[in-house]
């Protein structure tokens, strides 16, 4: 690279932003274990019990659910500082971003389902859909949508540092009437509704710039990013995406 680019050659990267870096045979790992633990003492929970899960899968979180409001600059707080976790922890993506619609009049209930996701980080962005759609299939096509059209900006950002991008960017899709919508051009009764950007993706897929690829439910790694999950299968999601206790790292550094 410093035969393409002005640079220097300042050694291995141990720390970027708070950010802790360990690079071992054929692996680098990133991590913000001291900041996390900087967390839990700024906000009183060193003596914590570590958590399986940082949501329950069968608790729901509404703006008004009962309980008395908590302190709104404390909970913006810890909310923007799991917010910056999801750096290098993207299983608490969605634990983050879902209480971080509550920024204003939280309640103490989202306080405590915060100081949940804040216990168990120690041991990329879902956004909300803005269309309302009447069908599993229909949301499956606009949620694909929305990829393609990050898969295209992160392709044109690519071009700019000089690696074209030559085959189509798989897009994995678990739902095969969504896939068939995509792949057929005639507007028919079933997506004649449906607003007319999101039928964007088929362009796409037309000029080779996405290829849809069926995924069954049970591999879909993107589940993590959209909803709270049991346990086990949260835990089987987070493996595949490759977070790791930084403890189980051998060769690791002190960070």
């Amino acid at each position: 690279m410093m035969r393409r680019y002005e640079m220097t050659d300042l050694g291995l990267l141990y720390h970027f932003l708070g950010m802790a870096v360990i690079q071992i045979e054929n692996c680098i790992f990133i991590n913000q274990k001291k900041y996390a633990l900087t967390l839990l003492s700024k906000f009183g929970l060193k003596q914590c019990k570590p958590l399986s899960t940082p949501l329950v899968a069968s608790e729901k979180q509404c703006k008004d659910d009962g309980s008395e409001l908590a302190d709104e600059n404390e909970y913006r707080q810890m909310v923007g500082s799991l917010l910056y976790l999801t750096a290098t922890r993207p299983d608490i993506m969605f634990a983050a971003s879902l209480l971080a619609r509550f920024m204003h009049c939280p309640t103490k209930k989202h306080y405590g389902t915060a100081k949940r996701v804040l216990s168990g980080a120690f041991s990329w962005a879902s956004v909300k859909q803005h269309s309302v759609a009447l069908s599993t299939a229909e949301a499956e096509y606009v949620s694909a949508s929305e990829a393609t059209t990050q898969a295209v900006w992160l392709r044109f950002v690519l071009e700019d540092f000089g690696e074209l991008q030559t085959e189509a960017t798989p897009l994995m899709v678990d739902n095969t009437s969504a896939i068939a919508m995509t792949r057929n051009p005639v507007f028919h009764q079933k997506t004649k509704h449906i607003n007319c950007r999101y039928h964007f993706i088929r362009d796409a897929l037309q000029d080779g710039v996405v290829d849809l690829r069926d995924c069954k439910s049970e591999e879909q790694v993107a589940d993590i990013f959209t909803k709270a999950l049991p346990k086990d299968r949260f835990n089987y999601l987070r493996g595949l995406l490759d977070v790791k206790p930084v403890n189980n790292l051998e060769g690791s550094v002190e960070v």
